[in-house]
């Protein structure tokens, strides 16, 4: 394929207007209205999305908090488990909760690893950066040491683990489109992924053969080269569904393009244009370490090029014209962009590491007896017999936090919060009225590193912190 320059999007030619209408930042009053409902519904009432001047959109504390309270339980616009990660944890496609048993989750992951599976990709790409060949798959774990016969009656729930009945996770449910790759933890969340998301992204039997194998190939493409790309997919149909289920209300009367505004709000409201290019993937994407500044146009134009290979691909697979200014090049690299910019990493801790650790603390006499059976597994599992459910989301109220060197909060799982969630606590006594931050990078590096970090966010921080650690 050649280079963008030489093949440019003609949709984004034909559509610039629209274009420009759907990257434009949301005017004031109807992004206040927007995040007023969404807390609204979601019954936040301990938090407020506010305006400055000088900040853009932050979160501001609607009540005081204590130290460690939970200032937030986030619940994702759109998300996604990475491709590899699914060969050691069986997750809920829709809210990210394990599923299945433990026994079923050391099974299966131990037969993938035994047969050297993967999930049709030679390289994973996490969602920052651009260091083709990282994987979160592990393959420490020597499930020869385990036989096959044994393993298969694990996943076949034909062979139980003591104390496994105190761990006990929810059933599987099938995809209702009949596709292998996504399952649930009950049926709502499968009617819910479906009704979002999934409905044009399935690729079971029940979809039309010449989609299924377009919509295969753009999988094959997202997980040997960037798995954001199954993300921002998802961004995608997230707003096509939305569409529809606009256009089907009987009293609508709008313009097709006013409801595809409308859809697409959700989305629109998660930019943040700190940059003067706005945040285009190819754009804002951190220059890797082991590239040479004086690669980095060339560098950027290839992941311009890698963008555009997987719309074209999408695009094969669920193009509706009456939302063609969505698969525009400019809209795909914006999706991409604020994800890069926006998304806080997904991690659901795993059920089997609690496992294994209530083993180890039983009483010496219960353990002896336990360890004959479950010592085997622990050990065909290897070291990284505790890998969690690892992805990437979007969150649209985490997502407005803003930086401090210095925060008041911080994304953390307590042990109770097994799903998907963004959860949000207090690091400090918090204020009603004062401004809920977090920290973007490791806020114990020395000034100069801080900044560096942040200058990929397209600000320089001026936090409390930094005034003070400043070089005069």
């Amino acid at each position: 394929m050649g280079g963008i320059g030489d093949r440019p999007c003609d949709l984004d030619r034909e559509f610039a207007a629209q274009i420009a209408q759907l990257l434009a930042t949301p005017p004031l009053q109807s992004a206040q209205e927007y995040y007023d409902e969404l807390i609204r519904s979601k019954k936040l009432d301990g938090v407020r999305v506010s305006y400055s001047g000088k900040h853009g959109k932050g979160v501001c504390a609607n009540r005081d908090f204590a130290e460690e309270d939970l200032v937030l339980k986030d619940q994702m616009l759109v998300g996604a488990q990475h491709s590899l990660n699914k060969i050691d944890c069986v997750v809920c496609s829709y809210c990210f909760l394990f599923i299945g048993s433990i026994e079923f989750q050391i099974g299966r992951r131990l037969y993938l690893h035994s047969i050297g599976a993967s999930t049709g990709s030679t390289s994973e790409r996490h969602c920052h950066g651009s260091d083709f060949g990282s994987s979160s798959g592990s393959t420490n774990g020597n499930s020869n040491a385990v036989p096959q016969g044994v393993i298969m009656s694990l996943m076949d729930g034909d062979t139980s683990l003591p104390f496994t009945d105190q761990f006990c996770l929810p059933s599987i449910v099938a995809c209702p489109g009949g596709c292998e790759g996504e399952l649930y933890c009950s049926q709502s969340c499968a009617d819910s992924d479906w009704n979002s998301y999934h409905s044009l992204l399935c690729t079971g039997s029940k979809t039309e053969p010449s989609r299924r194998s377009a919509l295969q190939k753009f999988v094959e493409h997202a997980n040997g080269t960037n798995d954001i790309f199954l993300v921002a997919a998802k961004a995608i149909t997230f707003t096509l569904l939305r569409y529809k289920k606009l256009k089907r209300q009987p009293a609508s009367h709008e313009s097709n393009f006013s409801l595809l505004m409308e859809a697409w709000k959700p989305l629109s409201m998660g930019f943040k244009k700190r940059k003067a290019y706005a945040c285009r993937w190819w754009e804002c994407v951190a220059l890797p370490e082991d590239i040479d500044s004086s690669e980095e146009d060339s560098f950027r134009q290839q992941m311009r090029d890698l963008a555009f290979a997987s719309l074209q691909l999408l695009k094969d697979a669920i193009f509706d014209p009456e939302c063609a200014p969505l698969f525009s090049l400019d809209v795909y690299g914006h999706i991409i962009g604020m994800f890069e910019l926006n998304n806080l990493d997904l991690v659901v801790a795993s059920p089997v590491e609690d496992y294994f650790i209530h083993i180890d603390d039983l009483p010496e006499s219960e353990k002896e007896e336990a360890e004959k059976v479950t010592g085997p597994f622990l050990d065909a599992l290897g070291e990284d017999y505790s890998v969690p459910c690892e992805g990437t989301a979007f969150f649209p109220l985490q997502s407005c936090m803003n930086h401090s060197c210095c925060p008041n909060a911080k994304a953390f799982k307590r042990d109770e919060d097994k799903d998907g969630h963004a959860v949000i606590l207090a690091l400090k006594p918090i204020s009603k009225g004062e401004e809920i931050t977090i920290s973007y990078i490791d806020e114990d590096l020395s000034y100069e590193e801080r900044q560096a970090q942040l200058a990929d966010y397209g600000f320089t921080c001026a936090c409390f912190k930094c005034q003070e650690e400043r070089p005069i």
